[in-house]
C-alpha cells in the first residue's frame, strides 16, 4: 500500500522504457540489479562491480551509490534513499579494511526487481539462488517445486505486480477453498500493513504462493479438483512443508467456524 506504489512512482514501473528513464532511475535500477545478483555486500563492493580497477571512478560511484542508498540532505530538504523506502536492508558487517555495513534487497526489493526489471528466466534463477534463505518456503524449495509444478513456480510474478487475488469477484472452482483461504490471509495480516518483520512477511508471501496453486477458473466441464490435487502433490514428499501449511489451514478453519457461531449468536438464527 506504500512501498510498491512509491517505488513505481520514483524509480519506474515495468512499462517504463530505458529511453524514458532519468539518470537517477537508471542508476538506482543498476544498483538494485547488482544486489539482485549477489549476496549481501558493501557499497564499495557494489561500486567495484563496474569499476574494479579504476580508483577515481570507483570512489565517485561509491559516493553516488551511498547517496542513493541512504538518502541526502540538500538545502535543508531530506531526500529518502532506497534503504529508507524499504527496497534494501542492512544485513551484516564487513571487516576487510574498514568496518562497513553490508546491504541486500528486502523482500519488497525482490518483488520490485522481479516486476520492474522484467527478469529473464536466468536472472530469476539467480535471485532465487542468492535469496533462498530470505524466502525459505519458496526460494529454498525451488528445485523441489519445479519438479512438482514446473513453470507454475513463476506465479510469484503475479504478487510482484500487486495482484493479491483476494477479490470476491474472482471466478474459480467453488469446490476449492481458494477465496476463503486468500481472504483469511488478508485478515490474518491486516494489522501489518504499516510494519511487519521480514520473517513474518516471508511467511505471508509463502502462504500466498501455495494458496495460489489452488486457483482454477470455473468451468462446467471440470470434473476434478486440479487445484487440490496439485497442492497435495507438492506436499506429499515434504512433510515439513505440509505441516507448516496445515497450521495455517487449521487456523483459517477455526476462524470461519468461530465467525459462523458469532453470526448465529448475534442474529439468533
Amino acid at each position: 500500500m506504500y512501498i510498491r506504489p512509491t517505488a513505481n512512482k520514483t524509480y519506474g514501473n515495468a512499462f517504463l522504457k530505458n529511453k524514458d528513464m532519468t539518470i537517477h532511475q537508471q542508476t538506482v535500477r543498476n544498483m538494485l540489479g547488482i544486489m539482485m545478483k549477489n549476496k549481501p555486500m558493501t557499497i564499495w563492493d557494489m561500486a567495484k562491480v563496474k569499476f574494479a580497477n579504476d580508483t577515481s571512478k570507483l570512489r565517485y560511484r561509491e559516493k553516488k551509490y551511498r547517496r542513493l542508498l541512504v538518502g541526502r540532505e540538500d538545502r535543508g530538504k531530506h531526500s529518502a534513499g532506497i534503504l529508507e523506502l524499504g527496497l534494501v536492508i542492512k544485513d551484516g558487517t564487513s571487516h576487510k579494511k574498514v568496518i562497513a555495513d553490508k546491504y541486500r534487497l528486502s523482500l519488497h526489493g525482490i518483488l520490485y526487481c522481479i516486476n520492474a526489471l522484467q527478469l529473464t528466466e536466468k536472472e530469476f534463477e539467480t535471485i532465487v539462488e542468492k535469496y533462498h534463505k530470505v524466502l525459505p518456503k519458496v526460494f529454498g524449495k525451488w528445485d523441489y517445486l519445479k519438479s512438482k509444478i514446473g513453470k507454475d513456480v513463476y506465479t510469484i510474478k503475479l504478487l510482484s505486480k500487486g495482484l493479491i487475488a483476494d477479490n470476491p469477484q474472482i471466478i474459480t472452482n467453488s469446490k476449492t477453498p481458494f477465496y476463503e483461504l486468500m481472504s483469511y490471509l488478508t485478515i490474518k495480516y491486516h494489522r501489518n500493513y504499516e510494519s511487519i518483520s521480514e520473517e513474518e512477511l516471508a511467511n505471508q508471501i509463502s502462504i500466498w504462493f501455495y494458496i495460489n496453486l489452488l486457483y482454477q477458473p470455473y468451468s462446467k466441464k471440470e470434473k476434478t479438483y486440479e487445484g487440490l490435487e496439485r497442492l497435495d502433490e507438492v506436499f506429499e514428499d515434504d512433510p515439513e512443508l505440509r505441516k507448516w501449511f496445515n497450521g495455517f489451514f487449521k487456523e483459517a478453519k477455526a476462524y470461519y467456524v468461530n465467525r459462523n457461531s458469532m453470526m448465529k449468536v448475534k442474529l439468533k438464527l
